[in-house]
C-alpha cells in the first residue's frame, strides 16, 4: 500500500492553523473564552488549552456547561447498551483487544444466541441498542451484519452500528433494514501516527476511514457519531480535528444528527499503554469545552470510565451514557468465554445507576426514538 492509498489530513480537517492557541492562551485569552458565545475553532482551543485547567476557570466551565445541556436536552441522560456480535477481526490496530495477533478465544453469536441476548437485554428496559463487531472478517461478513439488524430492529425502536467502514451502498442496505444510525472513530485524525498504529488491514486506509460518516449519511443514516481514542495521539490535534469534522458534517448534512464520544483509551489484551495519557481533570475540561462550542450536539460517555467521574460529569456537559455493558461476545445471558475489548469501568447496575441519576435530579431515559419513524422523519419522544 503506497502512501497516496494512505491519504492525509484534508484541509478542511486540519487542525493546525490552531495549535498555537493551546500553547499560548493565557488567562484572559480562557476567561473571554468562556464569556463568548461562537462555535469557532479558536474558542475550542482556547478552552483546551493548559491555562483553561485551572480550577477557578473549570469551574466557570463547569457552570456554562450545565447550564447550556439542561437548555438543549432538559434535566435527561439518555442511556444506551452495547452489544458484540462478533470479535473476530483482520485488523492491526496496535491498540485494540480485537486486534486479529491478540490471543484470546474468538466467537460471533449465532442467530439462537443473538436471539437470546437481544430478549435479555430488552428485559433489561433499553430501546437504544448500539451493534458492534470487529473488522471485516470471513466468520462475520456484511451479510451477517446486515442480518443482524433486521433481527436487532424487531425488538428495538433505535438500532445503531459500530462497525468497520463501509460503502455507501452497504449503509444504505442497512437503513433499509432498519439501521438508523452509526459511530465511528477515526482514533487518531494524524495520518502519520494512523499508519503507525494501524499496522494491516482495510483500516489502515485513512481516507476511507475518514469519509465513512459522510458515506453512511449518504446512504440514508439519521445519526452518525465520532470520537477519538483519547492518549493515541496529541490531544490537541485530535480535539480541534475532531470538533472540525462535527461541523463539517454539520454544515454538509445539516438535517442529521451528529454525536460525539469521548473515549480513553482502557487496559485491554495486550495491554497496549497510553503515549498520551489524558486524566480525568482534562477528560472533563474537553466535555465542557466541547459543550461550550457544540451546545446543541449530544455528547457521550461510555463505560469505560470510573463510576465516580461518570456520577460527577452526568449533566455537566454529557447527555447520552451506557450502562450495564459488556464488551465480550455475549455476556447479557450468561458469563461469556471470548475476551473485551478493553475493561469495564462502570459495572454497576442498571438499578443503581438510575438511583445516582435521580439523586441528582436527573432523568434516566430508555427510549427517545419511535420505530415507526424509520421509514419517515425522525421524532423525540
Amino acid at each position: 500500500m503506497n502512501k497516496h492509498e494512505m491519504g492525509t489530513i484534508p484541509d478542511w480537517l486540519d487542525p493546525t492553523p490552531w495549535l498555537a492557541i493551546t500553547r499560548e492562551a493565557d488567562s484572559a485569552r480562557v476567561a473571554a473564552a468562556i464569556a463568548a458565545n461562537d462555535s469557532s475553532e479558536a474558542r475550542l482551543a482556547t478552552l483546551l488549552s493548559p491555562a483553561a485547567r485551572q480550577p477557578i476557570f473549570l469551574e466557570k466551565m463547569a457552570r456554562k456547561a450545565q447550564a447550556l445541556t439542561r437548555r438543549h436536552f432538559g434535566n435527561t441522560i439518555a442511556l444506551y447498551v452495547p452489544l458484540y456480535l462478533s470479535n473476530y477481526c483482520t485488523g492491526g490496530c496496535a491498540y485494540c483487544g480485537f486486534a486479529s495477533d491478540r490471543s484470546q478465544p474468538r466467537a460471533k453469536l449465532s442467530w439462537q444466541e443473538l436471539e437470546e441476548e437481544l430478549l435479555a437485554i430488552k428485559a433489561l428496559g433499553f430501546e437504544d441498542i448500539l451493534l458492534l463487531t470487529g473488522e471485516r472478517h470471513k466468520e462475520a461478513r456484511f451479510d451477517y451484519l446486515l442480518k443482524s439488524v433486521q433481527e436487532t430492529a424487531k425488538h428495538f425502536h433505535n438500532v445503531t452500528t459500530e462497525t468497520y467502514a463501509l460503502s455507501v451502498g452497504e449503509y444504505r442496505q442497512l437503513t433499509d433494514a432498519g439501521c438508523t444510525g452509526m459511530t465511528i472513530y477515526q482514533e487518531t485524525f494524524d495520518p502519520v501516527l494512523y499508519e503507525k498504529m494501524h499496522r494491516w488491514g482495510e483500516k489502515r486506509v485513512y481516507k476511507w476511514r475518514i469519509e465513512a460518516p459522510a458515506r453512511a449519511l449518504e446512504g440514508g443514516f439519521r445519526t452518525v457519531g465520532l470520537g477519538a481514542l483519547l492518549g493515541l495521539g496529541d490531544p490537541m490535534f485530535d480535539l480541534i480535528s475532531l470538533f472540525r469534522h462535527v461541523r463539517f458534517l454539520q454544515k454538509h448534512y445539516w438535517r442529521a444528527g451528529i454525536s460525539v464520544s469521548f473515549p480513553r483509551i482502557c487496559h485491554q489484551t495486550g495491554d497496549w499503554k497510553a503515549k498520551h495519557f489524558v486524566d480525568e481533570r482534562q477528560l472533563a475540561q474537553i466535555i465542557f469545552a466541547f459543550r461550550l462550542c457544540l451546545p446543541e450536539t449530544p455528547l457521550t460517555l461510555s463505560t469505560r470510565e470510573e463510576p465516580a467521574f461518570r456520577d460527577g460529569i452526568a449533566g455537566l456537559g454529557i447527555n447520552r451514557m451506557s450502562i450495564a455493558s459488556k464488551t465480550t461476545v455475549g455476556g447479557y445471558r450468561h458469563d461469556a468465554e471470548t475476551g473485551g475489548q478493553f475493561d469495564i469501568q462502570d459495572p454497576r447496575s442498571i438499578e443503581a445507576f438510575c438511583n445516582m441519576l435521580r439523586a441528582k435530579g436527573l432523568e434516566p431515559i430508555f427510549k427517545n426514538w419511535e420505530a415507526v419513524y424509520r421509514d419517515g422523519e425522525p421524532a423525540l419522544l
